[in-house]
């Protein structure tokens, strides 16, 4: 037999509603069943005085502190709050101005057994002792428990997005739940941007990995929606972390647990552009705890692009004579697929000691075939290539893609006795990143039948390698009561390879190697960092936290074909300091933040590789690209009200030596696309987010942010190119669900983008949309849910238009992402909650990170 019972109703000024935290009854009075709701009203007013209520929240088995557990002040007799609060990331709380007297302190948290604790205020500071929370027990088939967390939560430091809660990432990847993160822009390559900023660095379960260190769009295409849990997003990281990009943190949690027995998950699903598999499994007894996920996936679609450009005389600089133009258009279609895996093993000898091992395994491959129609009439001269290799041709191309990775991380930590904020961690990790790349191209004259012999082709291997080990301590330490120093020391070790080559074959020529295009790269980067922030109150209103690392760099790249290798070294400073203001509203914050932040190339960026699938329109990267230095400025308002969720950002950077894309065209009218620190990039924007709930069981959020972007460029300027851009980039995305009766709930996402300002140009205006209808089953063990993405557009049209003073061109490329698919979950085994132990980990933030497109290669 199931009963309802109601939860006390604190949500509107005590905590953030994004919390959702379910108020357990109270000690005693422990639910065996039924339905928990949430609802929202105005607290009465408390009676004033002079008297401070302060003190600790435990979890009871593992003695850490309960981080944002929610604090309500009950009268001596009744169940009105009159008062209450959120406690801090270390447990603590406090309540000022109250009337001496006797009261109730209930404290609650999500998956623990509430609280109930007689105080009593007197006129000035009380501590109450420590309060230990006992986790509570759920057993499948006994309970069912409904209320959930919201889409969108607001802590102190970051926004997260529950991706489990949200219907429409049912099936889907790791780029279609970034879309839906608060701040976060990702186009329909899978491009990721933050607040205006594509540096930025991605992390996955707080650590760096080798799934996402080369091409990030292509990465988030490998990752199924259905393993991640929720969505971090910092943008205003401390100095603890590595170089943290210009625009901050993105953080992609997993779906993982820490719960006693063995249980699991299966899930499927099946869609018109893309599907998979998976399964999850842990166990868990004592001190013992394995997780273990393996995932499979596949995803198809086609590939049409237009090219259009119209080229200008380079060798006297006279803009207004044309010399040719370029009309293209490519049709191909593409598929791929891999799987990744991963175990973890946690062992906890004593109360005080935890030490973890976790080993992370993905491989991915795809493969395109492109037929490219190209026609190249000159206006201006001679033909730019007698042997018709660049004039009007048809082309067969055919491109492959495979890359495998691993990491494998180990954690030692250090609690030092019940309630004790001090701690130490040992950490250290080895991540392996391999990767293939192959193009084979068959050239036919235009009007000949590509049944016959080929008049050109040409294919070309390369093989790139990414190693990284990192060894890292932290440690933390208390100085009083309410102050905390944290400091500790890395070291990182990255070795870079990319073997490269070209062989070419002209009519009935066997193939020969081109030397000039044939190479082996060898790069190699020693980062030695040490960190200290130091975290105090200032008065009763405020909190400042002041930090600074101090990083060396030793760089060293070499080409097989040079006799000098070329080597740099740099010592940096870069301080980070964070001024918060608590606000009369509970929970309600005002903070300013400032901090330097270095950013080094990835081998996205470095690898010297040059792509000629297409003639007219060739990639590389650049090995001789240095670190780029941003100064980041914020100012972040967060408050609730009536359980609503409103934050707002400010922000202003600005970037030197910033690494940018430059096209570059050739005096036989090439385009060649590669990276330079050329620019300074200076960024002015901001960001609203707001999470509401017009009825209890409707919930909206959305996410509003405008930017004005200055870009110049005074080497390009120099050289006649075009050096200079500005304009104001927007964007907005809404998410929406509501829960119907009887285990059924819809969700809507919908977002448009304005177009994005590049250097040289700038790419055009794009939308997107979905809806997710879900259907519990099986006594709430499973669930079936029917998504559909963009169902009445056909496609994406992206076009990318530039122009550098030479050659003025329009790219654009039709991505079909309309689609359906439906998917089924199933969880299994028996749910006894163990309250999870605070973690730590190490994170690589300081690389700049591949943009996509292409298949990684620049």
């Amino acid at each position: 037999m199931k009963h309802t019972y109601l939860p006390l109703v604190l949500t509107s000024l005590l905590a953030a509603p994004a919390l959702a935290q379910t108020t357990p009854a109270p000690a005693g009075q422990r639910p065996t069943g039924g339905t928990v709701t949430a609802t929202s009203t105005a607290l009465p007013a408390a009676p004033q005085g002079t008297g401070r209520l302060e003190g600790t929240v435990l979890d009871a088995t593992t003695k850490k502190p309960v981080e944002y557990a929610t604090v309500a002040l009950l009268p001596a007799n009744g169940e009105v709050p009159l008062d209450g609060t959120v406690a801090d990331d270390r447990g603590r709380y406090q309540l000022k101005n109250l009337a001496p007297g006797s009261y109730r302190l209930q404290i609650s948290f999500i998956g623990y057994t509430a609280q109930l604790v007689p105080v009593t205020v007197t006129s000035g500071a009380t501590t109450v002792p420590a309060v230990s929370l006992a986790s509570s027990t759920q057993k499948l088939g006994e309970v069912t428990v409904t209320g959930e967390r919201p889409v969108v939560e607001s802590k102190p430091d970051r926004l997260v997005y529950n991706a489990a809660q949200d219907a429409t990432n049912r099936g889907g990847t790791a780029a279609d739940v970034l879309r839906k993160a608060p701040m976060l822009s990702v186009d329909p390559d899978g491009n990721l941007q933050l607040n205006g900023s594509a540096n930025v660095r991605v992390l996955i379960n707080g650590k760096p990995s080798a799934v996402v260190s080369g091409d990030l769009a292509q990465a988030l295409k490998q990752l199924p929606a259905d393993q991640i849990k929720n969505v971090e997003v910092i943008t205003s990281p401390s100095a603890k972390y590595d170089g943290e990009g210009s625009g901050g943190i993105v953080n992609i949690v997993l779906k993982e647990n820490n719960l006693q027995g063995i249980n699991g998950n299966v899930g499927l699903a099946v869609g018109t552009r893309n599907s998979n598999g998976n399964l999850g499994l842990n166990a868990r007894k004592g001190k013992l705890g394995l997780s273990a996920a393996l995932n499979g996936w596949g995803f198809y679609a086609p590939g049409d692009q237009e090219v259009d450009r119209t080229d200008r005389n380079v060798l006297n600089k006279q803009k207004d004579l044309t010399t040719g133009y370029l009309r293209q258009r490519n049709d191909g279609f593409g598929g791929g697929g891999g799987g990744n895996g991963r175990i973890g093993l946690d062992y906890e000898p004593a109360p005080n000691h935890a030490l973890s091992l976790a080993f992370n395994g993905s491989l991915f491959r795809n493969r395109f075939d492109v037929d490219i129609d190209n026609r190249y009439d000159v206006a201006l001269g001679e033909p730019a290539d007698s042997t018709g290799q660049l004039g009007n041709y048809q082309r067969e191309t055919m491109q492959k893609f495979r890359t495998q990775s691993y990491d494998l991380t180990g954690t030692y930590t250090r609690t030092f006795g019940q309630g004790s904020r001090r701690e130490w961690t040992v950490l250290a990790q080895h991540s392996r990143n391999r990767n293939y790349r192959f193009y084979d191209v068959d050239q036919f004259p235009l009007e000949a039948s590509t049944d016959g012999m080929p008049v050109f082709q040409e294919f070309s291997p390369n093989t790139a390698r990414n190693l990284e080990t990192t060894i890292q301590t932290d440690y933390v330490l208390p100085i009083k009561e309410k102050q905390t120093l944290e400091f500790g020391g890395k070291l990182i070790k990255r070795t870079v390879e990319s073997d490269y080559r070209v062989s070419r074959a002209d009519g009935d020529a066997p193939f020969a190697e081109v030397s000039a295009l044939t190479n082996t790269y060898d790069y190699n980067q020693d980062v030695q960092a040490g960190y200290a922030t130091y975290a105090t109150p200032l008065g009763k209103l405020y909190n400042v936290r002041l930090g600074a690392r101090v990083e060396r760099t030793d760089l060293q790249g070499n080409f097989q074909n040079q006799d000098k290798p070329f080597s740099l070294d740099f010592t940096n400073v870069l301080p980070n300091v964070a001024l918060t203001r608590n606000l009369k509203q509970p929970g309600s914050t005002v903070r300013l933040s400032y901090s330097r932040r270095i950013q080094r190339p990835s081998i996205f960026y470095l690898n010297p590789y040059r792509n000629v699938t297409d003639p007219r329109n060739i990639s590389q990267g650049n090995p001789e690209l240095k670190a780029e230095f941003t100064d980041n400025y914020e100012v972040n308002w967060n408050t609730f009200v009536k359980g609503s969720v409103l934050n707002v950002t400010a922000y202003s950077r600005q970037t030197n030596n910033a690494i940018e894309r430059i096209y570059k065209t050739d005096k036989q009218g090439r385009v060649v696309s590669t990276y330079g620190n050329v620019a300074r990039n200076q960024t002015y924007g901001l960001n609203l987010f707001g999470s509401f709930k017009p009825l209890p069981k409707w919930d909206i959020s959305g996410n509003v942010s405008a930017y004005y972007v200055y870009l110049f460029s005074q080497s390009l300027t120099d050289l006649g190119q075009r050096g200079k851009n500005s304009g104001v980039v927007y964007s907005a995305n809404i998410n929406s669900g509501y829960k119907f009766d009887k285990g059924l709930s819809l969700q809507f996402f919908g977002m448009l983008n304005s177009p994005r300002i590049q250097l040289q140009g700038k790419s055009s205006a794009w939308q997107m949309y979905s809806i997710g209808l879900r259907k519990e089953v099986l006594k709430g063990k499973g669930d079936f849910t029917l998504n559909a993405d963009n169902p009445f557009t056909r496609y994406v049209k992206l076009a990318n238009d530039f122009d550098n003073g030479f050659s003025d061109s329009r790219n654009t490329t039709f991505i079909y992402n309309r689609g359906v698919r439906a998917a089924f979950s199933y969880r299994f085994g028996k749910l006894e909650n163990k309250p999870q132990r605070p973690k730590r980990s190490i994170r690589n933030d300081d690389q700049k990170a591949g943009e996509g497109g292409g298949q990684g290669q620049p």
